[in-house]
């Protein structure tokens, strides 16, 4: 042996893998350096599909029928390597749906299972989806089976509806259609706790208020779906556990009427599990031989009774394989007491229960237990409003059978967007106010006569762009909300936010709305025309002959479909596309331009030639100069990355705080003004290699093709039914 080719000290030769320590992330060693990997994170490197897969139409082939009988089967067919709760899978996947589904939240849509993202870090290993890895491991036959057409997101949650259908409740409907990403989602904030289950104090700057809970998070640790159900902090309360409750499901989009439905059926099938053991590492932090699981259950005999998962032990119900009333006749007509589970948690039992109402054991039906509620279930009967809905739900089960079908419906769909992204024969034909429905549009209109009359209508080229985009930012991949589509801009709340300067907007929509009137056309298509009619004016001045794409058919929502109060977290806080901020945050204005930017789908690319071509567009917000670095105001040309790169500036911070001016480096005089949203395209490694490209001399017409495509990707960015 070459004993030049030794490593004397014993190392490693090779790179180690990108999680270690020896591989060390770029911002854990700057940690201001901006990660612009967020938009890179799904992208075609990742993704093993061959290239024209179009899984829509892959979906649409699917044997429906078949898949659901499948599933159906797979509820009672118990596996010894993991044993079902008395022989019915049913309330361990109407978990995984569940837990699943429920990590969405409404302050910035992400989250959800619409994406098959439980599979991944951080999700897959959460204490609060201890065992789900059975689960899903469980589902494999039939997912192997059916193949690219069936993904994991659409399996995950139809075998939840699939087991609440075979106990005997009739769901309100499904929808197929949502696609499986291949990599966790590292752009969600799941909290900066210091430990999962740290301390719900941890999030919040009041503990005895709930609502002071940061944004965007809605659960009360990291590593929870919602509360922790033994009581706010691990002490039982169940008055002040139905508060955070209360701001998890709110933040969830879920009223009171939904939360209690949600608890009450959620609670009505199924079992906690936990057994005094340790349980052993979670899936992302075990050995190779584990196989892909976690939760080693080390007491685990094969029996579903010594299965642990959340530390509680008990059902909630007499009969928890049949949908039936038991959950609230035992929660509203019992007493019940403070207890510790087998595995040492808190959790609450009836006092003095007759045997017959007693739970037949999982494994052993001759032995019984009392039934259990979590902190969460005593909240129903002590929170004054949550009790009077139950009262309600108990007196009437057809009442609750039906809302609750509906809350599961809008738990597992809310974040796959409008209807027209559902695919299969069980969609339900009502049109949901959640579902953020938009009427067809026309499209038997001249397109060339309402641009000309846009044209001639007076409105300066800042107006329409701004309209046009304030219009169309709204939309959040997220979860396929908001957006041009519906012109909701021109309704409550859209029209009094701040960032879309109503007086302005109030002028525009004043011109623009009669001539969509007179063409017959709609407003939508008429504001996103505006803006196309002002950038091929600034195209031209440019010294270009591109034409600005345009679809026709945006239709126009009513103030009868927007539901005013979910679509207020949709207002922006600030756009760097625009330079602007409602107020000074905590965070960066760079890093909310690229939380904005991830959102609408962009790439790093796409958000650098969407910032410097609005930057000389002019279309800042109430007119701000921060980085229009141009003399030439209203054309679209790469000035804004030209003089960013020009050596003869130098940029110097000004008194006031966030702004900054780029210098004549010669006679020191101030030529332009700036803020770190314009600054970080010159100063970041990965934003300058963009930006260089658009200053070079040979890009000036790649940038005005380039510029025209991300535009025309954020104006159609909601636009699925182009894709139908």
């Amino acid at each position: 042996m070459d004993g030049n080719n030794v490593n004397p000290t014993g190392g490693c030769p090779v790179m180690h893998g990108g999680n270690t320590t020896v591989n060390r992330p770029v911002t854990s060693w700057w940690p201001r350096s901006l990660n612009v990997d967020i938009l890179h994170q799904h992208g075609a490197r990742t993704n093993p599909m061959d290239a024209d897969y179009d899984h829509r139409e892959a979906v649409k082939g699917l044997d429906f029928e078949a898949v659901k009988a499948d599933v159906h089967a797979l509820m009672t067919d118990s596996q010894e390597w993991w044993p079902a709760d008395w022989g019915h899978y049913g309330g361990f996947f109407i978990r995984l749906a569940w837990h699943a589904a429920g990590s969405y939240r409404l302050g910035d849509g992400r989250g959800g299972a619409g994406t098959g993202n439980i599979r991944f870090a951080p999700l897959n290993s959460w204490p609060d989806n201890a065992s789900l890895d059975k689960a899903r491991r469980l589902l494999w036959p039939v997912k192997k089976k059916y193949g690219n057409a069936l993904s994991w997101a659409d399996l995950i949650v139809l075998s939840g509806t699939i087991a609440y259908d075979s106990m005997g409740l009739e769901t309100f409907g499904f929808g197929f259609g949502r696609e499986d990403i291949w990599g966790p989602e590292t752009d969600i904030n799941w909290g900066n706790d210091s430990v999962l289950l740290a301390p719900t104090n941890e999030r919040v700057t009041d503990i005895d208020n709930a609502n002071s809970m940061y944004n965007p998070l809605a659960a009360s640790h990291m590593g929870l779906i919602y509360v922790n159900p033994e009581g706010v902090n691990g002490t039982p309360d169940p008055a002040e556990t139905a508060k955070y409750v209360r701001m998890t499901f709110l933040r969830m989009a879920m009223d009171d009427v939904e939360t209690a439905a949600l608890t009450v059926g959620g609670h009505t099938v199924g079992k906690c599990h936990g057994i005094a053991a340790d349980i052993g590492v979670a899936p992302e932090g075990e050995s190779v031989e584990a196989a892909g699981f976690g939760w080693s259950n080390p007491s685990f005999d094969g029996k579903a009774n010594t299965a642990h998962t959340s530390g509680l032990e008990g059902a909630w119900t007499t009969n928890p394989t049949q949908w039936d009333n038991g959950y609230l006749e035992l929660l509203l007509n019992h007493e019940w007491e403070v207890t510790k589970s087998r595995a040492g948690a808190f959790q609450w039992e009836p006092v003095n229960l007759p045997d017959e109402l007693k739970v037949p054991d999982a494994s052993d039906p001759s032995i019984k237990h009392n039934p259990i509620m979590t902190d969460a279930d005593m909240a129903m009967k002590i929170d004054p409003i949550y009790r009077e809905i139950c009262e309600r739900f108990y007196k009437d089960p057809a009442y609750l059978a039906e809302t609750f079908s509906r809350a599961w419906f809008k738990l597992t769909h809310r974040d796959m967007g409008p209807k027209v992204n559902y695919i299969g024969p069980d969609v339900p034909a009502e049109d949901l106010i959640w579902q953020d429905p938009v009427p067809a549009g026309n499209t038997d209109y001249d397109v060339d006569a309402v641009k000309s009359k846009i044209a001639d209508s007076g409105l300066s080229a800042a107006e329409m762009l701004n309209t046009a985009w304030d219009s169309a930012r709204t939309f959040r991949g997220s979860d396929k909300r908001g957006g041009a589509n519906g012109a909701r801009i021109r309704l409550a709340p859209q029209k009094d936010w701040q960032g879309n300067e109503p007086a302005r907007l109030e002028k525009v929509l004043g011109i623009l709305g009669p001539i969509a009137d007179a063409s017959g056309a709609s407003l939508a298509d008429v504001i996103v025309l505006a803006g196309n009619v002002a950038l091929e004016q600034a195209i031209k001045a440019s010294g270009h002959n591109i034409e600005v794409p345009f679809a026709k058919g945006r239709g126009d929502a009513t103030p009868e479909q927007t539901d005013g109060d979910s679509f207020s977290d949709l207002e922006p806080l600030a756009d760097g596309f625009r330079n602007w901020q409602k107020e000074t945050y905590a965070v960066r204005p760079e890093e909310l331009l690229l939380d904005r930017a991830q959102l609408l789908g962009l790439t790093g690319a796409e958000m650098t030639v969407l910032v410097g071509g609005m930057r000389v567009l002019g279309t800042n917000y109430a007119g701000s100069k921060d980085g229009v670095f141009t003399d030439r105001e209203g054309t679209l040309s790469t000035d804004f990355f030209v003089n960013l790169t020009d050596m003869a500036y130098s940029w110097h911070p000004t008194k006031e705080d966030g702004r900054y001016e780029l210098r004549d480096r010669k006679t020191g005089q101030a030529k332009w003004t700036a803020t770190s949203a314009d600054l970080v395209f010159g100063s970041n490694s990965i934003l300058r290699a963009y930006a260089e490209v658009y200053a070079q001399d040979d890009n000036a017409e790649k940038f005005v093709r380039d510029f025209v495509a991300a535009w025309t990707k954020v104006m159609n960015a909601d636009r699925y039914d182009l894709l139908a």
